[in-house]
């Protein structure tokens, strides 16, 4: 498929798992695609692994100086954007009372600071039509012990979904958000023992846990033309963890 000939596309953290896959998809289907991390020597691996019609900017989603340099760099590299992936972000799971002031100023500063001011600096990049799709959460649509921080975070990020979908609908630009469920990256790998794995997989009506690539499958879709009437939505992509039940509960 070429649904992404002649478009660049922006995804931050996009050094490994479902950024980096959705780099590849985007690729595969004909983007020019640019990728942020904080790593310079993850983010370069990464750009090699990715090709030739790939580019990397080194920074942080979090420090909007580094978001007016991703923003100048892309104007003059590419002069526009058709597609924003606000990807990066941190997984932050503890009890309630163990939440420091600390701790809440770094998720919130990655996973709603950095998503908010990332489409606001790339914005005036971003083409009339264009679309931005936000990494959310399975979390936010569930009640779990050990993730009220992470959770509200994910929370406003997705409503901020719906808010600018109904703000840059002037311009066409669409929005829409991803809530991906257990996802199998190396992140995932290195948290999550064998054994909690395997329990994980159990609690999930389609018995395993999902991929990067089936998450890049969702945001190509979103981000091409094929959705051209799917705007303001989160789309589940958790093999029917938040609605279905594996086992019978009588």
């Amino acid at each position: 498929m070429t649904r992404f000939s002649g478009k660049v596309a922006l995804i931050t953290g996009g050094t490994s798992g479902m950024g980096l896959a959705t780099a590849h998809r985007l690729l595969a289907e004909g983007a020019r695609v640019v990728v942020t991390g904080r790593d310079r020597v993850r983010l370069d691996a990464a750009v090699a692994s990715l090709g030739d019609r790939a580019f990397g900017v080194a920074g942080d989603a979090a420090n909007l100086a580094d978001l007016d340099t991703l923003a100048s760099t892309v104007h003059d590299r590419y002069g526009g954007l058709d597609v924003v992936f606000a990807n990066a972000g941190v997984g932050a799971f503890q009890a309630f009372g163990d939440v420091t002031e600390a701790e809440f100023h770094r998720v919130v500063d990655i996973n709603l600071k950095a998503v908010f001011f990332t489409v606001q600096k790339t914005l005036p990049l971003l083409s009339d039509g264009g679309s931005i799709v936000i990494n959310a959460s399975f979390a936010l649509h569930r009640g779990t012990p050990g993730t009220a921080l992470y959770s509200a975070a994910k929370a406003a990020a997705h409503n901020l979904t719906r808010t600018l979908a109904a703000e840059l609908a002037p311009r066409r630009i669409r929005v829409n958000s991803v809530s991906p469920g257990t996802i199998d990256t190396p992140a995932f790998r290195t948290e999550v023992s064998a054994e909690a794995r395997a329990s994980l997989a159990a609690s999930i009506a389609a018995g395993r846990v999902g991929t990067a690539e089936e998450v890049a499958a969702v945001v190509a879709f979103l981000t091409s033309g094929e959705a051209s009437y799917v705007n303001g939505q989160d789309i589940l992509v958790d093999g029917g963890l938040v609605n279905s039940t594996p086992a019978p509960v009588l």
